[in-house]
C-alpha cells in the first residue's frame, strides 16, 4: 500500500482499538468512564503543556500540568462537587501564570476547553446517559471517516489552506453528510427524535473547528503531531481534538433541546 492509503492499516488498527476501548467505557459508564476521560483529558494537557513549552524548557512542567488537570477533573466529576468546578480553570492558570511558556493566551484558552470537554462528557454520560455519547462519538467517527476518504479521493480546493493544509472542501461537506446519516440512523432508532439529522453536522462542525484550531497551533508551535502516543495517528490531542469542540457544543446543546437530545 503506497500513496495517500500507506498509513491506512496503522491508522485502521489504532482507531479500532480506540473504539473498542471507549465502547467498553461508554457501556460500563460510572468509574471506568470517569477514568477514560480523566485520562485523555491529562494526556492532552499534558501534549499541549509540551508542545507549548519554550525551547530548551525543562519537560516535568508539562508532566506536572497533565496529572493537575486530571486530578482537577477527576475531584470534580467523580465526587459529584459541582460547585468545585471552577477548579477546572487551575491547570490553565499554572500553565500560563507560573511555568514557563509560549503564547500563554493560547495555551489558557485552549487548555479551558479541554477540561470543559471532559468536564461535558462525563456530564452527559451521568446526567443524559450514554445514548448521548455514542451518538456524538458515532457523528464525530462518520465526519472524520467520510472526510479522510472523501478528501484523498477526491481531493480539490482546500477548506482552510493556511491552517489546516490537508482539509479540503470535498471531504469536509463529506463529513457533514456522513455525521447527518448519524442523525437520521438515531433519529429511526427513536432516542434521539428527526431533530438529530440536522444537529449532527453542527456538531460535526464543531468538531471539524476543533479539529483545526489543534492544527493553527502545531503550526504556529513548528511540530507535526502533538505527540507519538498513538500509531498511525500521533498524539492524543490529534485523535480527540474534534471531540473537544464537539462535546462543549453539545452540553451546551442539551438543556437548550432537552426533549430533543434522548429525553434529557
Amino acid at each position: 500500500m503506497s500513496g495517500n492509503w500507506s498509513d491506512l492499516r496503522v491508522r485502521t488498527g489504532s482507531g479500532l482499538a480506540m473504539v473498542a476501548a471507549g465502547a467498553l467505557a461508554i457501556w460500563l459508564g460510572g468509574l471506568p468512564f470517569v477514568a477514560l476521560a480523566v485520562l485523555v483529558t491529562g494526556l492532552m494537557i499534558w501534549e499541549l503543556a509540551a508542545m507549548t513549552r519554550p525551547e530548551g524548557a525543562a519537560s516535568w512542567p508539562a508532566v506536572a500540568l497533565g496529572l493537575t488537570a486530571a486530578a482537577a477533573l477527576f475531584v470534580v466529576v467523580f465526587g459529584h462537587l459541582w460547585f468545585l468546578t471552577p477548579l477546572l480553570i487551575l491547570p490553565a492558570a499554572l500553565g500560563s501564570f507560573v511555568t514557563a511558556r509560549r503564547d500563554r493566551a493560547i495555551f489558557a484558552a485552549y487548555a479551558v476547553l479541554i477540561l470543559l470537554a471532559g468536564y461535558a462528557l462525563v456530564a452527559l454520560r451521568l446526567g443524559v446517559g450514554p445514548g448521548v455519547i455514542l451518538w456524538l462519538v458515532c457523528v464525530i467517527v462518520a465526519s472524520d471517516v467520510g472526510g479522510y476518504f472523501a478528501g484523498r479521493a477526491f481531493g480539490g480546493p482546500k477548506f482552510w489552506p493556511s491552517v489546516s493544509p490537508k482539509k479540503t472542501w470535498s471531504g469536509t461537506v463529506a463529513g457533514w453528510v456522513g455525521a447527518g446519516a448519524v442523525g437520521g440512523l438515531f433519529a429511526a432508532a427513536g432516542p434521539g427524535g428527526l431533530a438529530l439529522v440536522w444537529l449532527s453536522p453542527i456538531v460535526a462542525l464543531a468538531g471539524q473547528m476543533g479539529d483545526i484550531a489543534e492544527s493553527a497551533i502545531k503550526r504556529r508551535m513548528g511540530v507535526k503531531d502533538s505527540s507519538a502516543l498513538i500509531p498511525g495517528h500521533g498524539g492524543v490531542l490529534d485523535r480527540f481534538d474534534a471531540l473537544i469542540g464537539a462535546a462543549v457544543v453539545v452540553l451546551l446543546l442539551v438543556p437548550l433541546m432537552p426533549q430533543t437530545l434522548f429525553g434529557g
